[in-house]
């Protein structure tokens, strides 16, 4: 019949591969386009820091010119001055929430990636034991199949792995 336990037992394994694959695709796919936003994040904040740093040292030259001029002129010049600070203040606040916002939780997937590539490699491990002691029972069925002991005792062992690993 179609539903022996070996058929079942190939459906599965089947079922079982596909899911191991997608899973691997997932996790290659998280550490390819994480990788690259997180990369192109923290460039981001680079640039912008950098930027921060541009406008502070032509706050102080525009301060240093101001002081050059005359009282009205030094006046509006200084005025210009602070509000170009006070932006850079708000540039600052920028880096420093996109560094603790987006980079640090991003960076944290890439130890969250590497446990789950080892999560699968362990489910693949026992996977692949248990379609080895599978095989065997079924090598043993064949060549002994009226020694009903020695295959209980393998059913026995085999379901004990196959519920330690679910």
């Amino acid at each position: 019949s179609r539903n022996t336990p070996r058929a079942i037992h190939f459906c599965e394994v089947k079922l079982m591969d596909y899911q191991t694959r997608k899973i691997q695709e997932n996790i290659t796919n998280v550490e390819r386009h994480f990788g690259e936003m997180c990369q192109l994040f923290a460039a981001y904040v680079r640039k912008t820091a950098r930027l921060r740093d541009k406008a502070d040292v032509l706050v102080k030259e525009i301060g240093m010119y101001a002081d050059t001029e005359t009282p009205n002129l030094k006046r509006g010049m200084k005025q210009f001055a602070d509000h170009l600070a006070k932006i850079q203040d708000y540039r600052q606040a920028e880096v420093e929430r996109l560094e603790a916002k987006v980079i640090e939780p991003l960076k944290s997937y890439g130890a969250v990636v590497k446990q789950k590539r080892e999560d699968l490699k362990t489910t693949k491990r026992a996977r692949d034991r248990e379609a080895k002691q599978m095989a065997q029972l079924e090598r043993t069925r064949q060549r002994n199949p009226s020694d009903r002991q020695i295959i209980v005792s393998f059913q026995e062992s085999f379901l004990k792995v196959i519920v330690f690993f679910q």
